[in-house]
């Protein structure tokens, strides 16, 4: 798990950087025009960057550089160029909102959302956090032409307003070659005209992944803890779709959403087959899912048989089906086809037997957090390579739909 923020920064007594997103840079030879945007980034053993740079990044004990030197510990020596930083210096603190190096990033657009899900991993607030989105509006023309794949979460990504537009108008302009996934709760999109406001961008690689936890309506409004969230949500879905925009529907598994997983999965294959791909996910012990972990959590071998299920039922139809955030070890073969490594490298975590499995490359592991709730060595049951083999024939042979 790598750490991103850091606050009660011991910053120099004339430390001058004014609050703001700043792009790393290591290589000494940065024209001066350019190096005055940067923040010059230095190792334990090297030469600090020249004088030129807004500010300079010491990390793991290395040379601070000759002002404006933030000291961060050996825990962000993962740091390359071309990452992107916010610095706040009144509240010292400093966050990484981008590395470059990264197969995907998500960016936190707001904390606010009209949701309050039982299980939300990032519990929203109610205070104007507007600044948060003019950041990452700031730092869009800052990210490498190369990034593969950003994703815009929440929150409620939508409930920034214009911003959330001129965050797309920017990543389209900017990276027009990026994929963008943006994670809302689709009850925005209800609303027709913001739906085709979406669709009008004609973004290449856009993709809106919906939460959709039961086809009984109450049952999902529960889940969301809001009223008519059901019905604006499917609103929503249809007209995303009318409008051109890619739709990804997301299931996290828990007690509340398992019971009807197989109605849930038949509700999908019959009146939205259009849905570009359908995600069933582990539940992570974050936010609300912590604090709500007795009463969540059911143990993922309990409920191969629906998952195996709701997987094929989905997938016969055509629908692009994965299943994400499972150890490979705790799925049925029935599930293999659908397994994607999906945790991302900065919250995922692996025990010391998962250093005895012949399939460790392929699995994701588990998100860390977890880790301290329900993961232990006994749970595990390493892959021979005898069962490997069947898992990955199992996989390149079934899911026609992948």
């Amino acid at each position: 798990m790598l750490q991103l923020s850091l606050g009660n920064l011991a910053l120099p007594e004339q430390f001058t950087l004014p609050y703001g997103v700043y792009k790393v840079a290591r290589e000494a030879g940065n024209p001066a025009a350019l190096r005055q945007n940067l923040l010059g980034l230095s190792f334990p053993g090297e030469t600090p960057p020249p004088r030129g740079f807004a500010g300079y990044l010491a990390i793991g004990g290395a040379s601070p550089g000759p002002y404006n030197t933030i000291e961060l510990p050996a825990d962000f020596s993962y740091l390359r160029s071309g990452d992107v930083v916010r610095i706040d210096p009144r509240a010292k603190r400093i966050r990484v909102i981008y590395r470059a190096e990264a197969p995907s990033n998500s960016l936190l657009l707001t904390e606010r959302c009209n949701h309050y899900c039982v299980m939300c991993s990032q519990p929203p607030k109610a205070e104007d956090d507007t600044q948060v989105a003019r950041d990452i509006l700031n730092a869009v023309p800052l990210f490498s032409k190369g990034t593969r794949e950003l994703i815009l979460s929440g929150g409620e990504p939508t409930l920034t307003g214009e911003l959330f537009f001129d965050i797309l108008g920017q990543i389209r302009g900017h990276l027009p070659n990026t994929a963008v996934h943006v994670l809302s709760n689709g009850r925005s999109s209800a609303d027709r005209q913001l739906a085709e406001r979406i669709g009008d961008l004609k973004m290449p690689d856009l993709m809106i992944g919906i939460p959709l936890y039961s086809d009984v309506p109450d049952r999902h409004n529960f889940i969301v803890q809001s009223a008519n969230a059901f019905d604006e949500t499917i609103r929503g879905i249809l007209n995303l779709k009318a409008a051109g925009v890619r739709v990804e529907i997301r299931v996290v598994l828990h007690r509340y959403s398992i019971p009807t997983l197989r109605s849930l999965a038949r509700f999908v294959a019959t009146n939205l087959t259009f849905v570009d791909h359908i995600a069933f996910m582990g539940l992570e012990a974050m936010g609300f899912a912590r604090s709500n972990w007795d009463d969540l959590w059911v143990d993922p071998r309990s409920y191969q048989a629906d998952l195996g299920d709701a997987c094929r039922s989905v997938a016969r139809k055509g629908i692009r089906t994965s299943v994400y955030n499972l150890p490979l070890c705790w799925l049925s073969p029935e599930v293999f086809p659908y397994y994607v490594t999906s945790i991302s490298d900065w919250k995922n975590e692996y025990l010391d037997a998962c250093s005895r499995c012949a399939a460790a490359s392929q699995c994701g592991g588990f998100f860390s957090s977890n880790v301290q709730k329900q993961v232990t060595e006994e749970s595990l049951a390493p892959f021979t390579l005898e069962s490997f083999r069947r898992w990955s024939q199992n996989r390149r042979s079934t899911n026609l739909a992948q």
